[in-house]
């Protein structure tokens, strides 16, 4: 299968480097992270970072590059965090590089059955993960909700969020408020019923859920149903 080439923008490069200017160092780290697919809980799409201006932009170039591995949509946004690099890819796939020399870290296949791409409206792409205490988060095309180390990529938990029975996906970035991650889903095209959950990022057990529609049969919905 002919491999997709990814160019990392030299933004990301820069994002890493260090803030010598800076006086206090943690203050200094959370500068240069973009540790939100919108770089922080605010998601403007704007760093504070200025060594790269109007005076210099001219001799930006290729830092490094990768190849994903599968020849479908990519339309996620990197995260960077203390020095490394996440990013979803087609399938669901998540690889963790060095943000600097681009070394590749450790890669997480969650091995969704390819039959589930015909529930896709739009290709089977993943839109970004969240990062928090150590713990990286993401969602599955077959409506799964993932938690894996984010040093090692091992797999600690992980939820079914979503009836597999009927044409339900997840394509978007889950957010984490406080101890939890969010999720929603996708499958309004095909007539299912949309709705957002939240689960406890230590163990993924489910906190609450709520439907952006009104049950059809006019019943309350409890949290689990």
């Amino acid at each position: 299968m002919r491999r997709l080439g990814m160019l990392l923008a030299p933004l990301m490069l820069v994002a890493c480097q260090s803030q010598t200017s800076e006086p206090d160092a943690a203050d200094a780290a959370a500068a240069t992270d973009w540790s939100n697919i919108g770089f922080d809980a605010k998601e403007q799409r704007h760093s504070p970072l200025d060594k790269i201006n109007e005076s210099n932009v001219g001799e930006l170039g290729i830092a490094w590059f990768k190849d994903l591995p599968d020849a479908r949509g990519q339309e996620a946004t990197p995260i960077v965090v203390d020095g490394k690099l996440y990013i979803s890819t087609a399938w669901s796939k998540v690889f963790a590089y060095d943000a600097k020399t681009g070394e590749e870290l450790w890669s997480y296949d969650p091995e969704v059955a390819g039959e589930k791409a015909v529930d896709a409206c739009c290709d089977v792409v993943n839109r970004g993960v969240a990062i928090s205490r150590g713990k990286l988060f993401f969602g599955t095309i077959d409506g799964r909700l993932i938690a894996l180390d984010a040093n090692t990529g091992a797999r600690l938990w992980e939820t079914q969020t979503t009836d597999n029975s009927k044409p339900y996906t997840i394509t978007g970035a889950p957010r984490v408020v406080k101890n939890m991650v969010m999720i929603g889903n996708g499958g309004a095209e095909f007539g299912v019923r949309g709705y957002l959950s939240a689960y406890d990022i230590s163990d993924g057990a489910m906190k609450w859920r709520f439907y952006t529609v009104p049950n059809p049969e006019g019943k309350p919905d409890g949290a689990a149903s």
